[in-house]
């Protein structure tokens, strides 16, 4: 894949499993209003599994396996995604709290999954689907 359709598919991709995310919080919302953290920790979920299949399908399918099961790899992968939902999270969660509109929480939630997506590419790219290195 070249540098540039690696980028866009990659962006794609990220929105893909932004707007997954999200879609899962407006339901949680829809049916429990005062449920944010739960609404935040189902579509952190969606997220990261929809992410997840994308990248290890698309984006990294070339990539040696670096571990001997998919469990181990996804495992690792969700590990790095801490950095990203805490970025998201602490966006998301600080435009709530300063302006306590849910327009606001979105732009804030976006803002957020952009920037840990950009920071998650590098840590997997380099940590979860490296290629194996000789022993």
């Amino acid at each position: 894949m070249t540098g540039s359709m690696l980028v866009l598919s990659y962006a794609g991709f990220a929105l893909l499993a932004t707007l997954a995310n999200l879609a899962s919080q407006r339901a949680v919302l829809a049916l429990w209003p005062g449920g944010l953290l739960a609404a935040l920790a189902l579509g952190t979920l969606v997220g990261l599994v929809v992410k997840y299949w994308l990248d290890r399908t698309w984006i990294f399918a070339g990539a040696s396996k670096a571990r001997a099961s998919e469990a181990g790899t996804f495992g690792l992968y969700a590990a790095t995604g801490v950095i990203t939902t805490l970025i998201f999270w602490g966006f998301e969660s600080a435009a709530w709290l300063i302006w306590h509109s849910h327009l606001a929480r979105e732009a804030g939630a976006i803002a957020g999954l952009a920037i840990g997506y950009l920071v998650k590419y590098r840590l997997d790219r380099r940590y979860v689907f490296a290629p194996a290195r000789p022993a």
